[in-house]
């Protein structure tokens, strides 16, 4: 099935909700755009990180990191002195 776009004069092209759903993506989604070497372009969902890219995330420097013994003591203490 070929679905023609147009490009306005600021060189954007929309793209019709019939195709966003094929692509399975939303408002706000991420599209990857692939310039093939015969001229084309290849769409594609972007995909979620790994979650290994948010590990050291929150590390500061000069503040020791802490074990997960640590972290589960400091979480049951805020736990239990709620009232």
């Amino acid at each position: 099935m070929t679905i023609v776009v147009t490009v306005t004069a600021k060189g954007q092209i929309t793209l019709r909700k019939s195709l966003l759903r094929h692509l399975g993506v939303r408002p706000s989604d991420k599209l990857e755009v692939d310039l093939l070497n015969d001229g084309r372009l290849q769409l594609s969902p972007q995909r979620g990180a790994p979650i290994e890219s948010v590990f050291g995330k929150l590390a500061r420097p000069g503040i020791p990191r802490l074990s997960i013994e640590e972290l589960n003591e400091i979480a049951a203490s805020g736990w239990a002195s709620d009232s």
